[in-house]
């Protein structure tokens, strides 16, 4: 008999050709049985849980391919500048922040946006005089540029006399006197002398992150760290079964030696906590006009943006990162930062010889016509953000103009090609709710309403396609897809039930399903508190 039953709704495994079911059986944490009604109803005895779905739609559980776990659960805490729409809401949020914690407490997080208010970049003049006893180093929304306060920038050192980094840039003043905001490799100046944080705010940030995500169905995510420091919060977590979703930690690439000799030591941990991803970086961002182009930006000619890392080393980390049986990940979002890297791991494979790799490019958002066809031949898994084509959608084109536009956020395209999709929401970047992805990329609607009928509609992809780039693409990308990503007998019983039939929705109402049930390995984590099952 199953421990769990769910009947009379609409299971969408997931699986290609499979169709649809009526119900599904759950055995020791994973799939016992998937069918009718009438086939499960077999398999339900005295202690069986029951869940009635009353037409409800079940999928596999959400993976979230790209995300940045614990810095969301701080944010969660921290200063919110996602929506603020004017300089003055801006100040005005960082002023009322500042007043409920103590002075010299160091305020981060933010993630700014400042298309929203015209484009003009902050500077530390708007919140200096409310913030006089805080420093402040609150970053875009992108994680490519952040403002500094007087305060922080003073403990940084930064002045006049201070020298853009290889990498990075420091936004000045017309007298020279840096304005406030650094970008790329030049927040690190900053971030170098922001105290650490404790194990205890950590393993904190943890809980928070998880509660939120397996309130949205993500029953697994990919971490994207810029240190070590992440894996060791969720081996704790998972040490004292305290994980409550699956997670895979990537680390830097920087530290593909210290990797390479973990995994010899310890293996690449199993189905809850698992390693062995490497993560660097081509370029920066669009927002912040530092992703690498071929030609220079329509709006910023000065410059075709940034390689943040140097290229020489990148190449040899990649390479031998690969030969050592690593997982890379590399983060591209220029067409010339996408072709470069195209061109790198074509070399890697051929030097490295043939494996299961899986190499993927993060983001792969503004793509050259040749670049679409090489991920698919090449075996590259193109990780991408649906929601990041809502938002940008508002103001890409005085960035890059028409015809480069045509080839951003290449969804359809990328599938036509035979290119593996694995979605995520690049969290805190954007919003971690898979259904705001979902709908961004079966309507790509942009946030302001300018594109009811979608921004580059020809690259708009079916909600079944969109569905399995957050659920077996993104199984796929993290070594998972033959353990979760779709409902199929013996995988692990990692489900969510959605709030209606999501297929039986108008498009323009996607966005408006929301998560009723999750479970993981069997396990419900989530209940709705109202209009749950």
């Amino acid at each position: 008999m199953a421990d769990l039953v769910l009947r009379d709704g609409v299971i969408w495994t997931g699986v290609a050709g499979a169709g649809v079911a009526q119900a599904v059986a759950v055995s020791a944490g994973r799939i016992a049985a998937v069918g009718s009604n009438a086939d499960i109803d077999a398999l339900v005895g005295s202690a069986t849980e029951l869940i009635s779905l009353n037409g409800r739609v079940v999928t596999p559980g959400f993976i979230d391919a790209h995300t940045h776990f614990i810095a969301g659960g701080f944010q969660l805490s921290s200063v919110d500048l996602r929506d603020a729409n004017s300089p003055e809401e801006f100040a005005r949020r960082i002023a009322a922040f500042a007043q409920t914690v103590a002075p010299g407490t160091w305020i981060t997080g933010g993630d700014w946006d400042h298309e929203m208010w015209g484009g003009e970049l902050p500077t530390r003049e708007w919140i200096d005089s409310v913030t006089a006893e805080n420093p402040v180093f609150v970053q875009r929304l992108d994680g490519h540029m952040a403002l500094g306060n007087s305060l922080a920038l003073a403990a940084a050192g930064v002045t006049a006399a201070t020298m853009d980094p290889p990498g990075g840039a420091v936004a000045r003043t017309e007298a020279g006197e840096p304005a406030g905001v650094l970008k790329d490799e030049a927040m690190n100046l900053v971030y170098a002398v922001i105290p650490a944080s404790s194990e205890d705010e950590l393993d904190r940030a943890l809980a928070a992150a998880a509660a939120h995500a397996l309130s949205l169905g993500v029953t697994q995510i990919h971490d994207m760290a810029y240190s070590w420091t992440n894996l060791e919060t969720y081996q704790r977590a998972h040490a004292a079964d305290r994980l409550p979703l699956r997670i895979y930690s990537v680390v830097p690439m920087v530290t593909w030696q210290r990797m390479r000799d973990y995994v010899k030591e310890h293996g690449r941990g199993d189905d809850r906590l698992w390693w062995g991803g490497l993560k660097a970086f081509v370029d920066g961002s669009l927002g912040s006009t530092t992703a690498w182009f071929h030609t220079p930006y329509d709006d910023e000619p000065e410059t075709a943006g940034l390689m943040t890392t140097d290229t020489t080393e990148l190449r040899s980390w990649i390479e031998a990162g690969d030969a050592a049986g690593l997982h890379v990940i590399v983060h591209a979002i220029g067409d010339r930062a996408n072709d470069w890297l195209l061109d790198v791991f074509d070399g890697a494979a051929r030097a490295n010889g043939d494996r299961d790799r899986r190499f993927r490019i993060e983001h792969a958002q503004h793509l050259s016509v040749g670049a679409i066809d090489r991920f698919a031949r090449q075996g590259v898994i193109a990780s991408m953000q649906p929601f990041h084509a809502a938002d940008d959608g508002r103001w890409a084109e005085k960035r890059i103009g028409a015809e480069r536009i045509k080839t951003t956020y290449a969804f359809r395209s990328l599938l036509d090609a035979g290119a593996t999709l694995a979605f995520g929401s690049d969290w805190t970047v954007a919003p971690l709710d898979p259904m705001r992805g979902i709908d961004a990329a079966v309507t790509r609607r942009t946030l302001d309403g300018a594109n009811p009928d979608g921004w580059m509609p020809q690259e708009r992809i079916s909600l079944e396609e969109t569905l399995t780039a957050y659920t077996s693409g993104a199984a796929r990308a993290g070594f998972m897809d033959d353990r979760v990503g779709t409902v199929e007998v013996g995988k692990l019983a990692d489900l969510v039930v959605l709030s209606g039939n999501v297929f039986d929705m108008d498009v323009e109402e996607l966005g408006s399903a929301h998560v009723d049930v999750t479970l993981v390995e069997g396990e419900v984590v989530y209940r709705r508190p109202v209009g749950g099952e």
